[in-house]
């Protein structure tokens, strides 16, 4: 009989990585807004940015690795320093040199902390319809963090200024510690030589996790396109601001309502159909968006691929637990870290690129074609089976 899921500790893990990661993405709001207002380049402001993605694409090995050693605990207290020493620094000192040091803390506080939640979060779960549950559940938590950490900090710079904002957000972390002292450490069946042995490199050496992760950043590069290209197709149609906001808000919105139905739908679910179903649709979609002039429609796409793309992440977590080896699980979530905050760094430089050379409507149908043929890779890799339907 199968253990039930520990929903308690789940929803601490939850709360944890909600508090450490609002921290990250209010400061990504708040620190180039302060750069802006003190008449720092927009060139200026665009490195700050990076350096938030660079932290996490430098640690995301480290990372994996210190999980698979330390567990839970150790990693997220590091975490916990780091995002709060950055958040402190720059309360005490609101200047752009330090603001970038603290880009580069809580960068690195969100790479450390997504990493090791992820590898606790699998070892809570008996069997891949509790692993699809999971991380169904968990994949709500940056939906919460990415509408939290911006909103408070916003409100509490136009009420009180920017250092209100960084007092908060250095008192985050500190719920975040709240939170985890109850998480229990679980026991590893491998031994410590097992789970330090060889570089996450040689696991790519498995054709299904290899396969995993190219369908894995193609879907994230999509992500990419779309946050990217939009405002530049919504000027193109001659679209407000509040438009392109709004269709990029659906986005999101559409986005985060799959992942709260996931959870009870993820047990009657195949991974690799829902994953080669995603990027069949994407393709789709990328095909007509060129073609829309009005928001409305734009919007109704945007809606659409939200709903397409939010579905994925819970069936690539559970496909990759069930291919990697269990004391190597924090290896392989670093492996696929790196590639999504790399492709994040380097994607919307190519994509620009690109859409100067080819337009707009170009590079959506180029990466709508790549990622439609990326669905043979998806479909071949393994996936858990859905019981049968009870009768009533």
């Amino acid at each position: 009989m199968t253990p039930p899921l520990p929903r308690a500790d789940l929803a601490r893990l939850i709360a944890a990585q909600v508090c450490l990661h609002a921290a990250m993405t209010g400061f990504r709001m708040a620190a180039p807004l302060m750069a802006l207002r003190e008449g720092h380049s927009a060139a200026a402001v665009g490195m700050l940015l990076a350096l938030f993605a660079l932290a996490q694409v430098l640690l995301a090995l480290p990372s994996g690795q210190l999980a698979d050693r330390q567990g839970i605990r150790r990693p997220l207290n590091i975490a916990i320093v780091l995002a709060t020493s950055g958040a402190l620094l720059a309360l005490a000192f609101p200047v752009f040199p330090v603001l970038c040091v603290t880009a580069l803390c809580c960068g690195a506080a969100s790479c450390v902390t997504m990493t090791a939640v992820q590898r606790h979060a699998g070892k809570l779960a008996h069997g891949s319809a509790q692993l699809k549950q999971v991380f169904s559940w968990l994949a709500i938590g940056p939906s919460i963090s990415n509408f939290v950490g911006p909103f408070l900090a916003g409100v509490l710079i136009d009420a009180s200024g920017f250092r209100a904002a960084y007092l908060l957000l250095a008192l985050l972390p500190s719920l975040a510690w709240f939170w985890a002292r109850g998480l229990r450490e679980l026991p590893n069946q491998h031994t410590q030589a097992e789970g330090s042995s060889g570089s996450a490199w040689n696991l790519l050496r498995q054709p299904d996790l290899r396969r995993l992760m190219i369908v894995n950043w193609m879907l994230s590069s999509c992500w990419d396109v779309h946050t990217f290209l939009v405002p530049v197709l919504g000027f193109e149609r001659g679209l407000s601001a509040s438009s392109i906001g709004a269709i990029l808000g659906g986005f999101a919105l559409a986005a985060t309502a799959i992942r709260l139905l996931m959870p009870w739908l993820a047990s009657r679910l195949r991974e690799s159909v829902v994953i080669a179903s995603a990027m069949l649709g994407t393709a789709l979609l990328f095909a007509v968006y060129p073609l829309t002039h009005t928001a409305w429609a734009m919007g109704g796409l945007s809606v659409l691929l939200g709903l397409t793309l939010g579905s994925v992440q819970p069936m690539i977590m559970s496909t990759l637990h069930q291919i990697t080896p269990p004391h190597r699980h924090g290896q392989a979530l670093g492996l696929r870290a790196l590639a999504i905050n790399g492709s994040s760094v380097v994607m919307p430089l190519m994509f620009g690129s690109a859409g100067v050379v080819v337009g707009v409507a170009g590079v959506f149908w180029a990466v709508g074609a790549v990622v439609g043929a990326g669905a043979r890779l998806a479909i071949s890799l393994p996936s858990s089976t859905p019981p049968p339907p009870q009768r009533i």
